[in-house]
């Protein structure tokens, strides 16, 4: 059996979300409407100026996006988000992407986690090496345009199931297995794993990690803290 290691993408490998990067992009293309920023740009300036949570400013892109991908082609979708890769694809955390690569030359099973787009999270993920890649998945109808129906959501809102899923289908042992993540969300995945890893923790993971003992990785600016 294969050691896995598992990793959340979003502000763990990638220095963004690449569903802020693709929404925006969808906007400056005419895909979305300059309107669809109306719906997030309340709780985006809260986050930036420290008055609410990182987590309430991306819902509010996830909501955008959900309302506004439903007729959109699945073609164009898929060039744009060709588009958002080419741009960042060096947008990355000196640290995570170091371990990638040493984790691959151990012949480690790279998995990686993101609620972006799949299409969008495997164009990104995929000069790193990665072996199975994680997203949501939009339903399209037969001329082609999504319908806003998310498939697999039961899954993909769950990253433990995804772990659980992937180790049966792909024969992982979560022995020497490591996991690496952010934010609360991760640490249903991170508790299944032998060495969990916090990179640049939100307060609830950064707290969690705290009580649990788990070590916790900072990368700002050109230098890294453990702590």
């Amino acid at each position: 059996m294969k050691k896995v290691a598992i990793f959340d993408i979003d502000g763990t490998v990638f220095r963004s979300s690449l569903l802020i990067e693709l929404t925006e992009a969808l906007v400056q293309e005419g895909l979305f409407p300059k309107s669809v920023r109306q719906v997030y740009a309340k709780s985006y300036s809260h986050w930036l100026n420290r008055q609410d949570t990182y987590e309430k400013y991306i819902n509010g892109v996830i909501k955008a996006f959900n309302r506004k991908i439903v007729g959109v082609k699945q073609s164009e979708f898929s060039e744009v988000a060709r588009k958002v890769v080419a741009f960042h694809q060096s947008r990355v955390y000196r640290y995570t992407l170091d371990l990638i690569k040493k984790l691959r030359g151990r012949r480690y099973y790279l998995l990686a986690i993101s609620n972006s787009p799949r299409e969008v999270v495997e164009a990104f993920c995929k000069k790193m090496g990665f072996n199975k890649v994680y997203g949501r998945v939009y339903e399209t109808d037969k001329s082609g345009k999504f319908t806003g129906k998310i498939l697999y959501e039961d899954l993909i809102s769950d990253k433990a199931k995804i772990l659980k899923r992937a180790s049966e289908k792909a024969r992982l042992s979560l022995k020497n297995s490591i996991g690496v993540g952010d934010s609360e969300s991760d640490i249903a995945f991170l508790k299944m794993v032998e060495s969990p890893l916090c990179f640049n923790p939100n307060q609830p993971l950064y707290q969690y990690a705290k009580r649990a003992g788990w070590p916790i990785v900072v990368e700002r600016k050109d230098v890294i803290y453990f702590l």
